[in-house]
């Protein structure tokens, strides 16, 4: 059963949200030549102490293996899930930051991409069409629309531009757990898939591949990176689905619809 959020349950995830989107632009203002990726994490730390929210990432389980980052920090061709760590980013890198927050026992979920400098034409390419991705399936997000119109728009957005989606990872329902239903691929079919009713708060989130769609999980188990060694992208929004207009409860200043 995916979860409805009642009014109230709204407002918790509208704060939550709010939270994360927050820490998600102090971070992304740190991202320069130079500093480590674990100096990244550390600031990310600070920044929810001094907000009083707690890492939705920090010590989450899958099996036996315990995340040890605050937030998830992945380079060029890192996807998702990547560790804070010595290495130093570089000009012409590029960092996808994900930054997720428990805040009164509510979650917001967020992600972007941030270019270091003047990135190849070709990766900077990558970035406007996953973020573009996110948005045209924001678009479709309506009431009594179908989970597979998101997860077709996305996929269709990438093969334009003759990009591919990662399969082996998804968006999700967020709200009192980081991971609830529904799971959302980033590929699908149209008009298949349950229908989207208003109170439903979904991470939609492409992770779009300049090569393969292949991944690999490193030997850390967690990161995962591209098979061919090309960049990805990677963009996330936590939307509530409403009887208007879908709203984005994790929206930045650099929030960009097209």
């Amino acid at each position: 059963m995916i979860p409805i959020k009642n009014p109230k349950e709204v407002e918790r995830m509208r704060q939550a949200c709010r939270t994360a989107s927050e820490i998600l632009d102090r971070v992304s203002e740190l991202i320069r030549p130079g500093i480590t990726t674990k100096e990244v994490d550390e600031a990310a730390a600070d920044f929810m102490q001094e907000a009083n929210v707690k890492s939705a990432f920090l010590g989450y389980r899958l099996g036996h293996r315990v995340f040890p980052g605050n937030i998830c920090i992945s380079l060029n061709d890192e996807v998702v899930h990547g560790i804070g760590s010595q290495r130093r980013i570089q000009y012409g890198d590029i960092v996808k930051l994900d930054i997720g927050v428990i805040e009164d026992g509510w979650v917001g979920d967020n992600a972007t991409t941030v270019p270091v400098g003047v990135v190849d034409e070709r990766v900077d390419r990558l970035l406007r069409v996953t973020e573009n991705a996110l948005a045209r399936a924001i678009g479709v997000a309506h009431e009594d629309r179908r989970l597979g119109d998101i997860c077709a728009e996305i996929e269709d957005e990438a093969r334009r531009s003759d990009f591919s989606v990662v399969r082996e990872f998804v968006g999700h329902g967020v709200g009192r757990k980081m991971h609830e239903e529904p799971q959302i691929p980033n590929y699908g079919k149209r008009g298949i898939g349950p229908r989207l009713r208003p109170g439903m708060t979904l991470a939609i989130e492409p992770m779009i591949n300049m090569g393969t769609s292949e991944v690999r999980l490193l030997d850390d188990g967690w990161t995962v990176r591209t098979a061919d060694g090309m960049p990805s992208a990677h963009f996330e929004h936590t939307v509530l689905i409403t009887k208007d207009e879908p709203e984005i409860l994790t929206w930045r200043a650099k929030t960009q619809l097209k």
